[in-house]
């Protein structure tokens, strides 16, 4: 079983909704990238996550709201667009911060679940769990994860580990596994 089917029955998509968004993002010539942990599977030994997160060009999330309410169901959140669909328990959250539409020109496309897709830059994926791993709200079981990814990262390239915040060194050191560095 490839990696996009096994994490498909995880997530039990039997609607194929995860190729049908990203090909409507593709399609539309709609300027995104992921981040999260699919993100970070892009470039360390792969994780379960049960979504999809992106950040898409502000400047072009009205028009691609419009496109995928015509499939999905949308729900505006104050600092996300989370998408669904019935015959799937993927849930996609595009990011609404403008600040983060930068991110997308450092992108690459990486395969990632079978998928070619456009992926955050390793140093802007650690900023991005760092600033989740240290927000106080955050719940434990999500900032254990940040920390898992963090992790990974560092693990991968070595010289992302001057980023991590002393508050976070030790919890990382913890779940950091030596591999090739880059």
């Amino acid at each position: 079983m490839g990696a996009l089917a096994f994490w498909k029955a995880v997530v039990q998509d039997e609607s194929n909704f995860l190729e049908r968004v990203t090909g409507l993002l593709r399609e539309g010539g709609f300027r995104y990238c992921v981040i999260g942990g699919v993100g970070v599977n892009a470039y360390a030994a792969p994780v379960l996550t049960e979504d999809l997160d992106i950040i898409l060009a502000v400047d072009q999330l009205a028009e691609a709201r419009a496109l995928l309410e015509r499939q999905f169901k949308v729900a505006e959140f104050e600092y996300t667009l989370k998408v669904y669909d019935p015959g799937s328990q993927l849930q996609v959250q595009i990011q609404k911060d403008p600040r983060l539409t930068e991110m997308i020109a450092r992108a690459e496309m990486h395969t990632v679940l079978d998928l070619e897709l456009p992926v955050a830059a390793p140093a802007d994926l650690i900023r991005l769990k760092i600033a989740a791993a240290i927000e106080p709200s955050r719940r434990p079981s999500k900032r254990g994860k940040d920390i898992l990814d963090i992790g990974r990262l560092v693990a991968r390239f070595r010289g992302l580990r001057r980023e991590v915040p002393p508050e976070l060194a030790a919890s990382v050191e913890a779940v950091t596994d030596p591999e090739e560095p880059e």
